[in-house]
């Protein structure tokens, strides 16, 4: 059953533009490699946004974790904010059959305002050899956001982790920073994922 979240934390225009710029100033630098690709970094990318015309933001990289490990780490939902350092809090708030409802919140603005949204996340699918979960808004304070996770197996210790985020915001605001805060919060999910995963998976082999 699905449980209502009925505060609404609605940013001010200068908030929101305050939370792109912020999240641009603060992405981190690629380090220069003269070494040749860095099998470790995690590569940022656009893809086609699923109900938007702004293209969505994507983050993906290799993980040293079977696919299974990373699907689990994936679904943990309620450990999110422990897991993905953006979010502030996360809490299971509602079922529906087998999808789940996920309330997410993060502070910006040295922590004066504050985005939420609940989330519908949909079970794991196979398509086109990647297991794919997808998450739809269904309450927030932007028009729409959706996410989705996608897991590709590499071989039997690790596996391929994409994050591609949309997001609609309630302001007019330049697409071009509408995406770089998109492939920021992409970013830093894979981030969180790959380094809950690996641990995971360095504890169960040990």
């Amino acid at each position: 059953m699905q449980t209502s979240v009925s505060r609404d934390w609605s940013l001010k225009p200068r908030h929101f533009a305050g939370l792109i710029l912020s999240a641009l100033l603060l992405s981190p630098l690629a380090n220069a490699n003269p070494g040749g690709p860095d099998p470790r970094k995690i590569h940022r990318y656009e893809a086609k946004a699923p109900h938007a015309d702004v293209p969505a933001g994507g983050a993906r990289a290799n993980v040293t974790a079977p696919v299974g490990v990373v699907r689990g780490v994936v679904t943990d939902f309620k450990n999110y904010a422990s897991i993905i350092t953006r979010f502030d809090k996360a809490q299971i708030v509602g079922r529906n059959g087998d999808k789940t409802d996920v309330y997410l919140q993060a502070y910006i603005m040295k922590r004066t305002a504050k985005i939420w949204a609940v989330v519908r996340f949909e079970p794991p699918k196979i398509k086109d050899g990647e297991e794919i979960i997808e998450g739809r808004m269904l309450q927030g304070n932007v028009k729409r956001l959706d996410a989705t996770w996608r897991i590709k197996h590499i071989d039997e210790k690790s596996s391929e982790l994409k994050l591609e985020l949309s997001i609609v915001p309630k302001l007019p605001l330049p697409d071009s920073l509408v995406v770089s805060e998109e492939r920021y919060a992409a970013f830093k999910g894979v981030e969180g994922i790959r380094k809950e995963a690996e641990k995971r998976h360095g504890q169960g082999t040990k």
